[in-house]
């Protein structure tokens, strides 16, 4: 249980509500900024404005999955007002608190090392990835249902990156009776693509391996869908970027080439903003309770 600790949760969009359902059923003492229009009400939370004395005994700080802009503004989508994090609120911590995150640009990289603090990115575990990466799966076969006139069964789809996404994909892909072609970098991705049933090849070999498909799905957030790759996908293919922005494809040239090419990044928070939400509660109630289990151990 949270008994006694204090939160922080500053805005966010519909995935941060399970999160503080989760710290209420907990029992934490939330306090809420950047949710004034919010209707629900949860046992233990309070609202409250972005203010440094409000930070001065906390043990956690929450921010959305894309913690800030680079100017230190906090996305919300339940507040019309303005939020900005700065160091005169982090400053105010105590020693032990933590601020979490899904992922952090450098500002706020920057500011939580200008004031000794722990940053958590969630993204960056395998856990939260590998189950974040159910929901972005079903997004993007949602969207190349949308964006094609033919069936994924029998259609030859290629996906790029074998990581926690791209395996997640691939296996969607396949057990939907896709033909899936899997570039990978190393021996031993090729090995597990293989042992799989999908059919591996190295990424140098690109642009020679996509004659011929239907759909292509990038999960490698660096230029690989370069134009020479383009230059041999047939017009009729659908390109789904899944990279973070700004994602692995040329966009210009496939739009010059009339192919269709879609940037979708943060599907889970778009297609599964529930099942995504409780992803992020669920780590974050047990790296809490951890972290308030090794405090009151500690010599």
């Amino acid at each position: 249980m949270l008994t006694d600790t204090k939160i922080i949760v500053i805005g966010g969009d519909a995935r941060q509500l399970e999160v503080i359902q989760k710290f209420s059923e907990l029992d934490a003492t939330i306090s809420l900024v950047g949710f004034d229009n919010l209707q629900n009400a949860y046992s233990g939370a309070t609202h409250a404005v972005l203010d440094p004395e409000l930070f001065d005994d906390a043990d956690a700080v929450v921010l959305p999955v894309v913690g800030t802009d680079d100017n230190g503004v906090v996305e919300t989508i339940f507040s019309t007002q303005e939020i900005v994090l700065t160091e005169a609120c982090l400053s105010r911590l105590p020693k032990h608190a933590k601020v979490y995150t899904g992922m952090a640009k450098p500002y706020l990289r920057q500011l939580c090392a200008s004031v000794g603090l722990d940053l958590v990115e969630l993204l960056d575990r395998d856990d939260v990835a590998i189950y974040n990466s159910i929901p972005t799966a079903e997004g993007a076969v949602m969207m190349a249902i949308q964006h094609t006139d033919i069936t994924i069964h029998g259609s030859v789809c290629m996906v790029l990156g074998m990581g926690r996404t791209g395996l997640t994909m691939a296996r969607v892909l396949k057990g939907l009776g896709a033909r899936v072609k899997v570039g990978v970098r190393r021996p031993e991705h090729f090995a597990r693509a293989w042992e799989s049933g999908f059919e591996p090849f190295y990424l140098k070999e690109l642009a020679s391996q996509v004659t011929g498909i239907d759909l292509l799905f990038n999960t490698i957030p660096t230029m690989i869908i370069t134009a020479q790759v383009i230059a041999n996908i047939p017009p009729r293919a659908v390109i789904i970027d899944l990279a973070s922005r700004p994602g692995g494809t040329d966009f210009r040239y496939a739009e010059k080439r009339g192919i269709k090419a879609i940037l979708a990044p943060g599907l889970p928070g778009i297609v599964a903003p529930k099942s995504a939400g409780r992803i992020i509660a669920n780590t974050l109630g047990r790296l809490i309770m951890d972290e308030r289990a090794q405090g009151r151990t500690a010599p």
